[in-house]
């Protein structure tokens, strides 16, 4: 029990003994929890994204070296190299970093990675070993489906590593060891720029992951270090270019509904900007992967539809270039459809964008950075179409910031 006055904060057990509580310094400034000029919490964090990247990368990798050091925790570095696999839980937005996260283990690490809703992890009697390491992904490491992900992961013997905003939350106490993220206080209910710190904390794990288990030398070590180093400058890019994705928000915020498609590294970025849609304008959105069209989704398409499709590629990168040709026929059966396209391409691009209705355009960075990028104009367009709509952006309804309960 905790009594709290002006002048005081006495703490009891709850039989009126007096408890010497341990304290923590949290480094948030009461600042960063105000509006700052903004006319709302979620335009205001969309924009603190750039600080967001770079205080969780700040201090954990070497520009020289490539190196990546993380914070003390009770997993060591032969823990890690002997891993098997490695499995996600998450909820909701951090569900959707688990999976960009995925290709970065996969790719950087060659580590088997499967992706749980946390919801769904303990009923279905998950495959578990010692070899196994459990991630658990939670803005305000307050969330019960992922802590039960987590107790369950112990139970069988899992070493836990937690990605979290909030140091001292209960999903921290009880991991082996976390990776916060520093992306200050998130007041508005649709994450943003905890995802993209969340985004950031599995790439910075998947590049420390690979050089223990020696899949990464030192030369591309500081080549992907590099990449991370540049996000900022790129993200700030993009938010000083906002305008015209205002502009295009006066178009289509009368829309019923909208369909995302993204194919490898982007189904994820596709899955995040159909959720903050729907989470704050109220429109039906649905994330699909772009390769499944076929299977069902074009019956969806016709001249009211708008369908956003995340086409990025990184120059000089055989998957990237397949990938991106594969979705460019997408985009060409959308158009056959008369469906309404408006991509996401990497600057410079001259295919994609003549066959799409509208493009925006991000700066060129590396394959498994691209979501970090590709998730803020999405970002920004559901933030202009809800604020046209006349909703509560920052506290949509039937919704709370962190779910505390199954």
């Amino acid at each position: 029990m905790a009594i709290l006055t002006k002048d005081s904060v006495r703490v009891t057990d709850f039989d009126g003994n007096v408890v010497e509580p341990d304290t923590q310094r949290i480094t948030w400034d009461p600042i960063q929890a105000e509006k700052g000029g903004f006319k709302h919490f979620m335009l205001k964090e969309i924009y603190e994204q750039p600080r967001a990247v770079r205080d969780t990368v700040q201090g954990r990798v070497s520009l020289d070296t490539g190196k990546v050091y993380l914070d003390p925790m009770d997993i060591s570095e032969e823990e890690f190299k002997s891993l098997t696999s490695i499995k996600i839980a998450a909820c909701g937005t951090s569900w959707h970093a688990g999976l960009a996260g995925k290709y970065m283990l996969e790719q950087l690490a060659r580590v088997p990675v499967d992706v749980d809703y946390a919801s769904e992890f303990r009923y279905r009697d998950p495959v578990l070993s010692e070899n196994d390491l459990l991630i658990v992904i939670s803005q305000s490491g307050e969330t019960a489906d992922t802590i039960a992900a987590m107790r369950e992961a112990k139970q069988a013997g899992c070493k836990v590593l937690a990605v979290c905003n909030v140091h001292g939350s209960m999903i921290t106490r009880e991991a082996d060891g976390t990776i916060l993220t520093h992306a200050g206080p998130e007041i508005g209910v649709a994450s943003t720029k905890a995802f993209t710190a969340q985004m950031i904390a599995l790439y910075l794990f998947a590049l420390y992951l690979g050089e223990v288990r020696g899949n990464i030398d030192e030369t591309r070590a500081k080549k992907l270090a590099q990449d991370l180093a540049e996000l900022p400058l790129k993200i700030e890019q993009l938010l000083n270019d906002a305008d015209s994705i205002e502009e295009l928000s006066k178009e289509y915020f009368r829309s019923q509904d909208f369909l995302y498609l993204g194919r490898g590294i982007n189904f994820p970025v596709a899955l995040e900007g159909a959720l903050k849609l729907k989470e704050i304008s109220y429109i039906h959105a649905e994330g699909y992967p772009a390769g499944e069209m076929k299977h069902g989704p074009n019956a969806l398409i016709d001249e009211k539809l708008p369908v956003v499709i995340i086409n990025t590629k990184e120059t000089g990168n055989e998957a990237s270039e397949l990938r991106y040709e594969k979705t460019h026929s997408n985009i060409v059966e959308v158009k056959s459809r008369d469906g309404i396209i408006i991509s996401v391409l990497t600057e410079g691009d001259t295919m994609s964008s003549k066959v799409s209705s509208h493009v925006i355009e991000i700066p060129e960075t590396s394959d498994l950075l691209g979501p970090v990028l590709s998730i803020v104009p999405l970002q920004l367009l559901s933030y202009h179409i809800a604020v046209r709509r006349g909703c509560d952006v920052d506290q949509p309804r039937n919704l709370a910031k962190s779910v505390t309960v199954e």
